[in-house]
């Protein structure tokens, strides 16, 4: 899953891309608001982790313009701003969770899978698809009831996969959940990680739809063979 992380706090931004990132999600930070604008502007994200005070643009008109603009990626806000008022002023801007600061990295992790879920019309903690069930809290995969080990970017491709079952999702899509603004990858990355799935969970139950991208077919998935 790929975030926007919006935080003019150097350290703390270091710190929870750095947490984000062993949790298998993909974070994109800037620091201030218009770049957030810009941002949600252009490219696609399954969450936004907003502060509200920002240099360029408050996060408060942050919310309000990507509202505005139709912007409907689900937002939780990290702020100082702890008061009832401030709390209600966040989420009436269209903010869909609120968390003061300081907070455990825990809840924040909680709170992002809920706002996801909730987004995706998900009710279950778990994600399942045919015979495949993935656990996002544990980073787990199981075939037919048979765990399944992968790396990160497999987890990755598969959950997005998994969230769209039955529909293609475009090779740039997969390859923003996996690396983000990231430079250099290489050009087969994407392909390698397919395949490598392919021998997990069935030759079939990942098509390619040629020149578009890729789909999780639901009717096709077996234990691997």
């Amino acid at each position: 899953m790929r975030l926007l992380l919006v935080e003019d706090d150097l350290p703390l931004a270091g710190t929870l891309q750095s947490l984000l990132r062993e949790h298998h999600y993909t974070v994109d930070w800037v620091d201030d608001g218009r770049q957030a604008l810009n941002a949600l502007a252009d490219e696609r994200f399954d969450a936004i982790v907003l502060d509200l005070t920002l240099p360029g643009l408050d996060g408060l008109e942050v919310i309000a313009r990507a509202r505005q603009q139709g912007i409907n990626t689900p937002i939780i806000v990290l702020t100082a701003r702890g008061e009832l008022g401030n709390r209600l002023e966040g989420l009436d801007a269209g903010a869909d969770d609120y968390l003061p600061k300081p907070f455990a990295f825990d809840e924040l992790l909680a709170r992002l899978r809920a706002v996801i879920r909730r987004t995706g019309g998900q009710g279950s903690p778990t994600l399942d698809v045919g015979t495949l069930q993935i656990d996002p809290a544990h980073f787990s995969v199981s075939l037919n009831d048979l765990p399944l080990t992968v790396s990160r970017s497999e987890f990755m491709l598969l959950h997005c996969l998994a969230r769209n079952a039955g529909k293609v999702v475009t090779r740039s899509r997969l390859e923003e959940q996996l690396y983000g603004w990231e430079e250099g990858v290489e050009s087969n990355a994407l392909e390698v990680h397919i395949h490598n799935l392919r021998k997990k969970i069935g030759k079939t139950g990942i098509r390619t739809v040629r020149g578009v991208g890729y789909l999780l077919d639901p009717k096709t998935l077996t234990s691997g063979a």
